[in-house]
């Protein structure tokens, strides 16, 4: 009679998938970066600390076995940014407060961007791609970003276009940084965003669609950006970006409606 010599139950399978799906997120989470590469090193490290341990090298299994001890503590240090923005996207993804606040129970308007809001952002977008001015506005989702509005000057105004407009204008004193968009309010403009260290970026693409990126990564906001040498519209979410856009694709992704976005 043969027996199996590996028994797979339920919870067996439950816990394969949970760990094939974890080591997926961190993956999704690090590649394009240098810390991918980083964390190739660690793997064929460990990797070669089994094949030592498997070979009954003890000198040399015993000074691996000391880095494998501290490896925890190493990964915290190495991977610090990775971890911290690995812990935002899961509390604005789960976020308990938002999710069962009185707000949330007893509002009757959706989060979504309005559509007079919407008429109002493609409006100025598709002028300012005319004339080519430079523009990044962020568009907030269930992230509280009050600390990156924090960084430039608090507007509290409802949207409208010809404010947008003069917010970007090249003399204007607070062009220079990002617009904030909130329960239907410009929050503040002239705000500082987060720039991405990934890799894969084309070196056509600047500082301000780099920042766009950054902010899309660190929290779930939803980002459009003005070239002002092409005035191409790009649009940003989740660190994916769709870059010359036309103003029909753009009301349709403020819409909600992201089936024909392309990564």
């Amino acid at each position: 009679m043969i027996t199996a010599f590996i028994t797979l139950g339920l919870f067996d399978i439950l816990d394969i998938l949970l760990v094939a799906l974890l080591l997926y997120q961190v993956y999704l989470l690090i590649r394009g970066t240098v810390a991918i590469n980083i964390f190739v090193g660690l793997f064929l490290f460990y990797l070669m600390w089994l094949l030592v341990r498997a070979l009954n090298m003890e000198l040399l299994s015993s000074i691996l076995g000391q880095f494998i001890g501290v490896g925890v503590i190493a990964l915290i240090i190495v991977f610090q940014q990775e971890i911290r923005k690995f812990l935002l996207l899961l509390g604005s993804r789960y976020n308990v407060n938002q999710k069962f606040s009185l707000e949330n129970w007893f509002a009757f308007d959706d989060k979504g961007v309005r559509e007079e809001e919407i008429k109002s952002i493609v409006a100025a977008c598709e002028h300012m791609s005319k004339s080519k001015t430079g523009a990044l506005l962020v568009l907030a989702k269930n992230t509280d970003l009050h600390s990156y509005a924090e960084t430039g000057k608090l507007i509290n105004s409802r949207v409208s276009g010809t404010l947008l407009e003069s917010i970007f204008f090249k003399n204007s004193p607070l062009h220079d940084g990002a617009v904030i968009v909130a329960n239907n309010r410009i929050l503040a403009a002239r705000c500082i965003l987060p720039v991405t260290d990934s890799s894969n970026i084309p070196g056509s693409l600047g500082l301000r669609h780099r920042a766009a990126i950054g902010m899309s990564q660190a929290t779930d906001s939803h980002v459009i950006t003005v070239s002002e040498e092409t005035g191409n519209i790009s649009y940003i979410m989740g660190g994916n970006i769709k870059v010359r856009i036309t103003c029909a694709e753009l009301r349709t992704f403020l819409e909600g409606d992201f089936s024909g976005f392309i990564v």
